[in-house]
């Protein structure tokens, strides 16, 4: 059987083959965050016949002050809980499983966007945005660690399989990852450890809170690729603490370089990172990056570079790719 095909246990939860689809902001939300009838739609079109394995939502913010952009799903209050159950419901008939990515954006903001003050690690512009930022103190850093914690029994009250904590792509937590961004001199800054420690106050609360039959993701931005910037070497350490608190899968993409990086082509052009990560940890690995075709798919998990493939673009502009890449190994 081909290794796209094969069953993947893990923790309580099974996913019938190896293909994810990862998140991909839409902007299909409703003024609020709300979940609007284009977003059912828009997740029945893609999970019609359960022939992806797992369906990554697109990033969902966890605060007002962490909104990233106009139309951006919300799990920021309990009034989500009814249209995210919804959502849910349509992904798990079609016979995929599912879980949402919770974000907040840090710098990757404006006031124009949240109405508030824009928040961060440390008082440095983030590259997109250029506007300093008030850096965060402990008791911020607390709340935030509180609201990554409350989205996440939000999914899980929705019916959700699991969610997935973001930390790349110039995100709040790829904020804090980066020593591009993180400048502070408490327990919050300096080496790897003290960089990652929201990150593992985070899932340490999430865990508690949800219990063990919810699975917990952590898409990590495993290089900055930037001189200064977060290196595999880090990358390496940070995944090991993950797994140590109870990640059950990693999600490799990349950080302040996000999901295009120059230099970088071809089919899975992650996979140098996660050949790397392999090599320290247990729990599966997605990879994903320019994935188009079901034969590289397969070669990339034949040749041990990820336990999952994620396929975005291809899937975005083609319904049908997952029925069509199954069906060819059958």
């Amino acid at each position: 059987m081909a290794c796209l095909l094969n069953p993947l246990q893990v923790g309580t939860v099974t996913l019938k083959n190896r293909l994810v689809m990862p998140p991909m902001a839409t902007s299909k939300s409703e003024l609020d965050g709300s979940i609007s009838q284009d977003i059912l739609d828009y997740y029945n079109e893609k999970s019609k016949g359960g022939y992806i394995g797992l369906i990554i939502i697109e990033h969902s913010f966890i605060r007002q002050d962490g909104k990233a952009s106009k139309g951006q799903l919300s799990v920021a209050d309990d009034r989500n809980i009814d249209g995210l159950k919804k959502l849910a419901e349509i992904i798990h008939k079609n016979g995929s499983k599912t879980v949402m990515q919770i974000n907040h954006a840090g710098s990757a903001t404006n006031k124009e966007i949240t109405g508030l003050d824009v928040l961060a690690p440390s008082p440095i512009p983030h590259p997109k945005q250029g506007i300093i930022p008030k850096e965060l103190s402990k008791t911020e850093i607390k709340s935030i660690i509180k609201a990554f914690t409350d989205a996440a029994l939000r999914v899980k009250k929705a019916g959700f399989d699991g969610v997935e904590i973001h930390s790349a792509h110039g995100y709040l937590l790829n904020q804090f990852f980066s020593p591009l961004t993180n400048k502070r001199t408490d327990e919050y800054g300096g080496d790897v450890y003290n960089r990652i420690r929201i990150h593992i106050e985070i899932i340490n609360s999430i865990r508690e809170a949800v219990g063990e039959d919810f699975l917990i993701l952590l898409r990590l931005g495993a290089s900055d690729f930037k001189e200064g910037g977060t290196t595999i070497e880090d990358s390496k350490i940070a995944a090991c603490e993950f797994e140590k608190a109870g990640i059950n899968i990693l999600d490799i993409s990349g950080g302040f370089s996000g999901y295009n990086v120059q230099g970088l082509s071809g089919q899975g052009y992650f996979s140098k990172l996660t050949e790397e990560i392999k090599k320290v940890v247990s729990i599966p690995l997605i990879l994903t990056g320019g994935i188009t075709q079901a034969k590289a798919a397969e070669n990339l998990l034949m040749n041990g570079k990820a336990d999952l493939i994620g396929v975005g673009r291809a899937i975005l502009n083609d319904s049908n790719w997952a029925k069509n890449a199954i069906e060819s190994f059958k």
